[in-house]
């Protein structure tokens, strides 16, 4: 459907119809993802449509993009740490393989993790993770992304 956020993401952060958008950043928008099987998972979209890779920016907006992945992953990092003493870590990921526009996804991992991924990609994954009803993004994932924008809000206050 047209206007729908999941078809349109970048269209729709632009008009501020994207729920997911935490705020606006430099280069794009950080946005909470829409499955949360790892909490705290969000998304830096860029802010133009017809950018499908970082070498289609002008090299000061690629600069720009990674400094506010940067940014969204200390963030994440800040927020997870606070709200589950078993965070590890964040994986920051630019893959491009499926969705055709520049996107980063910022992974937060932690020690609650099953064995056989816990050291592996978050693509390893099984499928049904990202399609299980239970790790949709709703209300009951407010609160981490209240503290995900206010540690974003830190973040970018101190650069």
């Amino acid at each position: 459907m047209p206007g729908d956020w999941r078809t349109d993401r970048i269209g729709t952060a632009l008009r501020g119809e994207n729920p997911t958008v935490l705020r606006r950043l430099t280069s794009g928008f950080a946005a909470i993802g829409d499955v949360q099987f790892l909490p705290g998972y969000s998304v830096l979209l860029v802010d133009e449509p017809d950018v499908q890779r970082l070498s289609d920016l002008p090299k000061a907006k690629r600069l720009s993009f990674l400094s506010d992945m940067d940014q969204l992953g200390e963030a994440v990092e800040r927020a997870c740490r606070r709200l589950d003493p078993a965070f590890r870590r964040i994986n920051l990921e630019i893959l491009g393989n499926t969705d055709p526009f520049l996107h980063a996804h910022v992974w937060p991992r932690f020690e609650w993790e099953p064995a056989d991924v816990v050291g592996a990609p978050v693509w390893l994954y099984p499928r049904d993770r990202w399609s299980n009803k239970q790790f949709r993004l709703g209300p009951q994932h407010d609160v981490l992304r209240e503290a995900i924008g206010s540690e974003l809000d830190q973040v970018r206050a101190a650069v």
